[in-house]
């Protein structure tokens, strides 16, 4: 587990929405091309989740919704493979830090994780310096808008994390 103010080692990171087809994957995706872009893709794992089952029922998840494919593919980021999963309790354990999109995701995630003693729960858009909900294009079809929002937060939580952890 990473500690504030040390050099790490590894940096776990989960994103998490509704439900793992559009925001939280395209979180996933964008990060990882960030931090593999800075040269720093060795000290992260990084991945995405949803708060509820409805797109990961049967023991498969659905796969990323195609709209969200193909905004990530406009900028060159693939996201194949990627299936839905429900988060759990044990994510709270594995992981440093979990990244809501928006409120309800923040409470459905404290929730499920029975609290945040430890302070690992935030919201996206707080790394990007204006708070606020990260756009749910599943309701509103703005895959751009929730683009945007996306990248603003990554890189705000990249900004956040090398000052934070010092990388």
């Amino acid at each position: 587990m990473a500690k504030k103010g040390k050099k790490i080692i590894m940096l776990k990171i989960l994103f998490i929405c509704h439900g793992n087809i559009c925001r939280s994957p395209m979180a996933e995706f964008v990060f990882k091309d960030m931090v593999k872009k800075a040269g720093l893709a060795d000290k992260f794992e990084i991945a995405s989740a949803a708060t509820s089952s409805e797109e990961c029922w049967n023991g498969i998840g659905n796969p990323v919704y195609p709209p969200a494919r193909r905004k990530m593919a406009e900028h060159g980021i693939s996201c194949d493979g990627k299936r839905a999963r429900q988060m759990n309790r044990g994510d709270y354990m594995h992981y440093d830090m979990l990244i809501g999109m928006d409120s309800a995701n923040i409470r459905n995630m404290n929730r499920i994780c029975g609290g945040d003693p430890d302070g690992k729960i935030s919201k996206m858009l707080d790394y990007a310096g204006r708070g606020g909900d990260v756009a749910d294009p599943w309701y509103t079809g703005n895959f751009d808008a929730t683009w945007r929002d996306v990248n603003d937060g990554c890189k705000g939580l990249l900004e956040h994390i090398r000052r934070t952890y010092h990388i």
